[in-house]
C-alpha cells in the first residue's frame, strides 16, 4: 500500500491504494513503518505522495463501520500514530498534495514540513464536524500551528473544506504547481533545504517543530473514548450512513 521511489538521497512514499487512498490501520501502519525506516535507509529528505487526483479521502469510514468497538478505536489510534511518526521524523517531511487532502489526508499533510499542493478545484481541510465529530485537541493544533488561532478556529467549527487558492492564501499549504508537477516542486525544496548546513538546520527544525511533535505525543487511545461516544450517537451514525451512501454512488 506505500511505493516507494528513490531521488537520490530523497525518499518518495507514495500512498497507493486506489482509488482516493482512503485510510485503513494496515495503510497507516504500513506508512509510519516506511516513515521511520527511511533515514536508516539512507534518506535525508522524505516526500509523501498519493494520487492524481486525490492525495487521500482521509479515513476509509465504510471500513471503520464494520469494525467493533476494539477495533475501531485501534483504527483510529493508528492514524495518531501515523502522524506522530511524521512530525517526529529526523528528516524533513514534504506533502506532494496532487488532489483533494480532507479529514485524515489533511492531517497527515499538516505533519509535514511544507506542503506543495495541485492547483485547481482540489478541496483541502478538516470537515468532521459536518458528520457530526469533534476533531481532538491534538488535531485542532495542527491546524493552529499553520492557519492561526482564529483562522483554524473559523475552519474547524464550520468542518469547511477550502480550495487549493484559498489554501494558499490561509497559509494551509505553501506552495501551489500544476498537478503534475507536484512531487516535483517538493523534490525542488527538499534539495534547497538540505543544501544548509545540515546539523544547524536538523537541530533548529527541531525546535521549532518541538510543540508539534508534543501535542501528537500527549495523545493517548484513551483520549479516544469521547471521540468514539460522538461516532456511536444516532445523528452522528445518520450522518455516516449518509456519507456511505453518497460514495457508494
Amino acid at each position: 500500500m506505500i511505493t516507494t521511489h528513490r531521488h537520490g538521497d530523497i525518499l518518495e512514499l507514495q500512498l497507493a491504494r486506489p482509488p482516493v487512498n482512503a485510510l485503513t490501520p494496515e495503510l497507516l501502519a504500513a506508512l509510519r513503518t516506511a516513515v521511520e525506516a527511511a533515514p536508516a535507509e539512507g534518506a535525508r529528505g522524505i516526500i509523501l505522495s498519493g494520487g492524481a487526483k486525490v492525495f487521500s479521502a482521509g479515513m476509509d469510514v465504510p471500513h471503520l463501520m464494520g469494525l467493533d468497538t476494539a477495533a475501531l478505536k485501534a483504527g483510529w489510534a493508528s492514524l495518531f500514530s501515523a502522524a506522530h511518526a511524521i512530525a517526529a521524523s529526523p528528516v524533513p517531511v514534504v506533502a506532494a498534495i496532487g488532489g483533494h487532502s480532507p479529514a485524515g489526508g489533511c492531517v497527515l499533510a499538516l505533519c509535514c514540513d511544507y506542503r506543495v499542493m495541485a492547483r485547481g478545484p482540489f478541496r483541502i481541510g478538516l470537515n468532521e464536524v459536518q458528520v457530526g465529530l469533534v476533531a481532538p485537541d491534538a488535531i485542532q493544533h495542527l491546524m493552529r500551528r499553520v492557519v492561526g488561532v482564529y483562522r483554524a478556529e473559523r475552519l474547524l467549527v464550520a468542518g469547511e473544506l477550502v480550495e487549493s487558492e484559498q489554501a494558499l492564501a490561509f497559509g494551509l499549504v505553501d506552495e501551489l504547481t500544476d498537478a503534475e508537477h507536484v512531487v516535483q516542486r517538493a523534490l525542488v525544496w527538499l534539495q534547497q533545504l538540505l543544501e544548509l548546513p545540515n546539523p544547524a538546520m536538523l537541530a533548529t527544525r527541531s525546535l521549532a517543530r518541538a510543540d508539534l511533535v508534543g501535542a501528537l505525543a500527549s495523545f493517548h487511545e484513551d483520549d479516544l473514548d469521547g471521540f468514539l461516544t460522538e461516532w456511536n450517537s444516532p445523528h452522528t451514525q445518520a450522518a455516516l450512513q449518509a456519507l456511505v451512501a453518497r460514495l457508494g454512488k
